[in-house]
């Protein structure tokens, strides 16, 4: 099972070119609630300073007028990844007034649904489609799910990797195809081996009770505001809050990107009945969703591995994958961690970028149908009991251990992690391997395990406890300062993004009508 990697990394070494591993381009994209100082979602409009939402690089929204995104430029060190993030936090305490950043996944006080705005773009096509879909979403599968936050990060390995890599592979494809090939076979790997990063980094085993509010579900009492699993790791990651039944039956294949592709693009041009009954517009002429597909646009499909290129404005991410292949790989089943400032440590991100490398060295045969049931039923799990004892896992129409699966996985990366860290005394990556080996050791050293132990020895409830964290973080980016350099950056990016979307704005010639059908037409 793990011969494929052994032997690259083989070849790699004797080669003299192991050391191109090193380096590969990290960013990371954060969703952060903004809350009243009473811990409710904000019900203020995108704040001012932090520039335009449409066009900001670093400092947008995602569902909602109070669902902060903050998005890192990509960084050869993880050091430079996470003081970026951590700066761009500063930055947005110093504008928000009072308010401050939910410090978990899971949201708490949701008074129904109307209660969580939706954002808003400005009067360009471009906003209005961004509105509108998320309008869509909210028909579609109700505003509370799509509150929830989390973590992407974004990787793609050193440029000067490729050619000697795909040399020593002996493969005859152009250098693009053989790149977005690979990057395909480190998504199958990802869906494959991602329960792991439920078990190692989920913390969101807990609910406040309004999140369901109204609802039949199967969680637990904790106390009186909090319902929670006993087992779960990330319930972010389970399907609490998201039927959707439109996506069961989509069959998105990752063997390779023109099937990816064509295949995502089908499932935006099929109707849905349940969407069709929906209407694109109302009886008054709003719109209530960009189309009565399956998908509205590619976006929509739900997974906790995309691959990814940079799209051009106003061009569909499918048409800038076909165009210009697989450029890196955006991994979405990380969870806010409440005990780091910026949600993300150091730590955890040396761990991801050698998992993520572990993916793609390792063998990927093609993924079925079959096993790409098998290894989501692996995902939801390990989501909603990842810490019950000798829990079981399937693997190749077997039964394996959870802990044992975990530890052969971390035993084959030791020597990639050893190649990662080079001549570095400190070792990062190979520190950060071996407290994820401790993890597997002792489940109680979890995140998951720790927020329930905390909320247990404190006597706080969900939301409490959450609050408690969101108010340390605040006092600790309150005490930070930026240099002179980094405040000039983010005051930049803001000013700059206002006049880009005003510029968006007077420059639109196309109706909304005319926008939408040009920008379906790319196919």
């Amino acid at each position: 099972m793990y011969s494929r990697i052994r032997s690259r990394l083989d070849k790699l070494t004797h080669s003299q070119k192991s050391q191109l591993l090193c380096g590969g381009l990290k960013g990371i994209e954060k969703e952060s609630l903004r809350v009243s100082s009473q811990g409710k979602i904000a019900q203020t409009p995108h704040p001012k300073d932090l520039g335009a939402a449409l066009t900001n690089p670093y400092v947008t929204t995602d569902y909602s007028e109070a669902l902060l995104e903050f998005i890192t430029p990509p960084f050869s060190q993880c050091a430079d990844a996470l003081n970026f993030m951590e700066a761009v936090h500063t930055y947005t305490y110093q504008h928000i007034d009072d308010e401050l950043l939910w410090s978990t996944s899971m949201p708490c006080i949701v008074d129904g649904d109307m209660s969580i705005p939706i954002a808003d773009y400005g009067t360009s096509n471009i906003g209005k489609m961004k509105h509108v879909y998320r309008i869509g979403l909210w028909h579609r599968y109700g505003r509370s799910m799509q509150a929830i936050a989390g973590i992407h990060f974004n990787y793609s390995l050193p440029k000067e990797f490729w050619p000697s890599y795909q040399a020593l592979e002996e493969n005859t494809q152009t250098e693009q195809e053989f790149i977005s090939q690979s990057y395909m076979d480190m998504t199958r790997n990802l869906h494959r081996y991602g329960w792991l990063i439920l078990y190692l980094f989920g913390a969101s085993p807990a609910i406040c009770k309004s999140f369901v509010k109204g609802q039949q579900h199967d969680f637990e009492e904790f106390d009186v505001g909090t319902l929670y699993k006993p087992f779960a790791t990330s319930l972010r990651m389970s399907d609490i809050g998201y039927k959707n039944d439109s996506q069961s039956d989509i069959n998105i294949s990752y063997n390779n990107l023109n099937d990816y592709v064509s295949r995502l693009i089908t499932s935006t041009q099929t109707p849905f009945p349940d969407y069709e009954e929906i209407g694109v517009k109302s009886d008054n002429g709003q719109y209530q969703q960009l189309n009565p597909n399956v998908l509205q646009i590619e976006n929509e499909y739900y997974s906790n591995v995309r691959p990814k290129q940079i799209a051009q404005s106003g061009e569909r991410p499918s048409e800038a994958l076909k165009k210009r292949g697989v450029r890196y790989v955006e991994l979405r089943s990380v969870d806010i961690s409440p005990f780091d400032a910026a949600g993300i440590s150091e730590e955890q991100l040396y761990f991801l970028e050698s998992f993520m490398i572990f993916c793609l060295l390792a063998d990927s045969p093609a993924l079925s149908a079959e096993e790409k049931s098998c290894v989501d039923k692996n995902l939801t799990l390990v989501a909603l009991e990842g810490r019950k004892p000798g829990l079981l896992l399937r693997r190749n129409n077997d039964s394996i251990e959870l802990a044992q699966w975990g530890q052969e996985i971390c035993r084959e990366m030791s020597t990639l992690c050893n190649i990662l860290d080079a001549d570095n005394p400190k070792q990062p990556y190979l520190s950060a391997l071996n407290a994820q080996i401790a993890k597997l050791n002792n489940v109680e050293l979890t995140p998951s395990a720790k927020v329930l132990t905390c909320m247990k020895e404190q006597n706080l409830p969900f939301f409490r406890f959450a609050m408690h964290q969101a108010s340390k973080h605040k006092i600790h980016f309150n005490n930070s300062s930026l240099s002179n350099e980094q405040s000039s950056c983010f005051k930049q990016a803001s000013s700059k993004s206002i006049k880009d979307q005003q510029d968006i704005e007077a420059s639109d010639t196309l109706s909304f009508e005319q926008f939408l059908e040009r920008y379906f037409s790319q196919t």
